[in-house]
């Protein structure tokens, strides 16, 4: 990982303390519906207050999402991460796209050509899904996808139409197919262009070549004069792994599959176990609790 070349402790070392917290959401922050692809829409307290001890000490939190930013928004609001002084940075749509918030407004965006992409998945997968973000309304969509897996209004659309002009993600959803069938698809296919991320189910994110977490952390960690070596992350799924490898400290979620935790710091407890509130108390304890538990 990342170490800085001057005599301050190096991430995760006694002395270290973060000046940036980039968190993922579902499965991070929230916990997963049990054998749904969605998550539970509640914040715990544990997780509710760590985040304010962060933001407390002067220290920046970054909500950092594969989630559309009107997904993204709800969730500050639940964890009440703005009025702190300045408005809040959230990484959108896996890196895509940056903006702040309140009110939101898109400060970084990058899109691409999907067309070529699109066509190749769907010439694997004929019956599968497709969305493209419909900024501040929701999704237009192919056809409907199971419930609660997209937010916000859903508009149905042809394909063609969707992705005419250039777009900053695309989804595709196969709800016969696993998530393992679409991790041999994407390898095989090359996407040549196009990035690509496979979510815990047969969810496929396409994006532009380079854009991830990481490449949209690096923008805002830029804009605050944060060095990444600062930078403590946490999340669970194939989207954080760029994230938790660019960071200074990337800590796995307990529950997260094998991929990620190999390139991590270390593993906190499952998000069942409020993971991540112990991870962040780590380097900012809540009052008589001893500091860092080693």
């Amino acid at each position: 990982m990342n170490h800085p070349t001057t005599s301050t402790p190096a991430p995760g070392e006694p002395g270290w303390s973060p000046r940036l917290v980039a968190l993922d959401i579902d499965g991070t922050l929230l916990k997963w519906v049990a054998g749904l692809g969605m998550s539970h829409e509640e914040v715990t307290p544990a997780v509710h207050d760590a985040v304010q001890r962060v933001l407390d000490s002067g220290a920046h939190i970054v909500l950092s999402s594969g989630r559309a930013p009107h997904n993204m928004t709800v969730v500050a609001d639940k964890l009440a991460l703005h009025g702190h002084g300045e408005k809040l940075w959230i990484v959108a749509a896996n890196g895509a796209v940056v903006l702040r918030y309140p009110p939101a407004e898109v400060v970084h965006e990058v899109t691409f050509d999907a067309r070529p992409a699109v066509a190749a998945v769907l010439e694997q997968h004929p019956d599968a899904l497709v969305a493209v973000e419909e900024r501040g309304v929701g999704y237009r969509v192919s056809g409907a996808f199971p419930d609660g897996e997209l937010g916000g209004t859903t508009i149905v659309a042809a394909v063609e139409d969707m992705v005419a002009e250039p777009v900053s993600r695309v989804i595709i959803r196969d709800p016969k197919a696993t998530a393992e069938d679409f991790v041999a698809l994407a390898a095989n296919l090359g996407l040549h262009g196009t990035d690509y991320i496979v979510g815990w189910t047969a969810w496929l994110d396409l994006a532009p070549v380079g854009v991830s977490k990481a490449s949209g952390l690096e923008y805002v960690a830029q804009q605050l004069g944060v060095d990444r070596a600062d930078v403590l992350a946490i999340g669970d799924g194939r989207n954080d792994i760029e994230m938790l490898q660019w960071a200074g400290r990337g800590v796995s979620m307990g529950q997260a599959v094998d991929d990620v935790k190999a390139v991590a710091d270390a593993v906190t407890d499952s998000v069942d176990d409020d993971g991540a509130a112990v991870e962040i108390g780590r380097w900012f304890p809540a009052a008589g609790s001893g500091g860092m538990d080693r």
